[in-house]
């Protein structure tokens, strides 16, 4: 898969401010599939610090978070036996979210989330995530995400 899971997002779900492919003022998560974990590239800019030269810590929480229901997205889309495709991705929200901030995380360099899976359900993910910068792992998450109810669609 060469497109980002929240590609597939229908117009409905794509306006958050993480992952929101639609949301023009928002981080535009990107969530691909790579071997055995889900991987996001992200470069933060002088908008996304707490002070000089590192980012916030609520911006470095929000990419865990889309990057993690992204995987989730896709991960349950792919365990239900279907092909990531507008019509059959599977959207998920967080109940969870646990964020240990390791180190500084550096404002203006690529900045790699790398996500994996240790349960799968059809309708629950629990996701792991390391932010790293420039090769040093500043931030992990643990985050259990549910299968966001139809309501939201309504």
């Amino acid at each position: 898969m060469t497109d980002a899971v929240q590609d597939h997002y229908p117009d409905a779900f794509a306006q958050c401010y993480g992952c929101g492919r639609l949301n023009e003022d928002g981080l535009r998560v990107r969530t691909v599939r790579d071997g055995g974990s889900w991987v996001c590239h992200f470069t933060p800019r002088e908008e996304h610090r707490a002070i000089r030269g590192i980012v916030y810590g609520g911006t470095v929480a929000s990419l865990i978070d889309c990057h993690a229901t992204g995987t989730a997205a896709g991960a349950a889309t792919l365990h239900c036996g279907d092909e990531i495709t507008p019509d059959t991705v599977r959207r998920f929200v967080t109940a969870h979210l646990g964020v240990d901030f390791l180190a500084p995380t550096p404002i203006g360099v690529e900045l790699e989330l790398r996500a994996t899976t240790s349960e799968v359900r059809e309708n629950k993910v629990v996701v792991d995530v390391e932010l790293s910068a420039e090769g040093k792992v500043t931030a992990r998450g643990h985050v259990v995400c549910v299968e966001a109810p139809a309501s939201l669609f309504d």
